[in-house]
Formats: C-alpha cells, structure tokens, sequence
C-alpha cells in the first residue's frame, strides 16, 4: 500500500480555491493499488488517514457514508 502524506490546510484551501470537491480529487487519485492518504497539520502531526480503494464504487460507498456520520455529527451540536 502507497503511502501519501497531505498538508490537510493546502490540501482544503485548493479544493476551496478550485471549488472542487475532495471526492473528486480522490477519485482521480484511485489506481488498481490501495493508497493511505494521511492528512497532516502545520507541525506534521496527524490529523486523521483514509485508505483509498481501488474502484470508484467503493468510493462512492465512502462518500455516502461520511456524508452521513458528519451530518449525524452536526444534528448532535445543534
């Protein structure tokens, strides 16, 4: 498995610029090889990781699944 570190500021701040996604970066990220995305803040500690499947309907799983846990997350602060 390929190992990816990310800048989680540069990395939110170029989807908020492009108005792209994070999906949709990731789904162009996806070969036939698992990667881990790791997610680092401005020390280089981490954040949070994502392993990145190999097919786009998985993906897709993904995505319908944290869209769910953060709005879940969300109705709990309000």
């Amino acid at each position: 498995m390929q190992k990816i570190e990310i800048k989680a500021d540069q990395f939110f701040e170029l989807l908020r610029l492009k108005d792209v996604s994070m999906w949709e970066i990731f789904a162009q990220m996806i070969t036939e090889n698992e990667k881990e995305l790791i997610f680092l803040d401005h020390e280089d500690k981490i954040l949070f990781n994502y392993i990145l499947p190999d097919n786009k309907e998985k993906l897709e799983e993904d995505r319908k699944e944290f869209s769910k846990q953060f709005s879940d997350k969300l109705n709990h602060l309000n």
